[in-house]
């Protein structure tokens, strides 16, 4: 059965809101045959990364830069993981409360590296999610996940 991992920081009330947008999406009823597995960021590893067929990545913002524990996850993942992920699709989320656009630059920089495909068109938002951002978010987990359906 193909595995979507969803590797997430949420540390803030918005931040969780858009995960569990983007959760929804991913394990709605309409998605068959796709194992959605969540990790926080410190907690997922390189057989998590391994083990999936497609990634979906949300993070905040912060400082201009994207979270320290979605940066650590990379920093475990990417050596180990580099051959053998390339051509995955991917998708990616971004919260933040101004500017976001260095915290997308090194997402894209890292998964670039990584050789991983942007599968769907990211959320990227600042300030409290509203309707329209949280249901582009269900709208991006359920394009992930369809995506690896067989």
């Amino acid at each position: 059965m193909p595995r979507l991992l969803i590797v997430h920081h949420t540390p803030s009330p918005s931040t969780q809101a858009l995960f569990e947008a983007v959760l929804a999406g991913a394990t709605h009823p309409d998605i068959e045959g796709v194992e959605v597995v969540r990790r926080a960021a410190l907690a997922a590893t390189v057989p998590d990364v391994l083990e999936a067929d497609g990634y979906l990545l949300g993070t905040p913002a912060n400082l201009g830069s994207m979270s320290g524990a979605l940066k650590h996850f990379f920093d475990t993942i990417y050596y180990p993981c580099l051959d053998a992920t390339r051509g995955r699709p991917f998708g990616y989320w971004i919260h933040g409360n101004s500017d976001t656009s260095g915290t997308e630059r090194q997402l894209l920089a890292i998964t670039t590296g990584l050789s991983w495909v942007k599968a769907a068109e990211p959320v990227i938002t600042t300030g409290d999610p509203g309707k329209r951002t949280l249901e582009a978010c269900t709208e991006l987990g359920g394009t992930l996940a369809a995506t690896l359906m067989n």
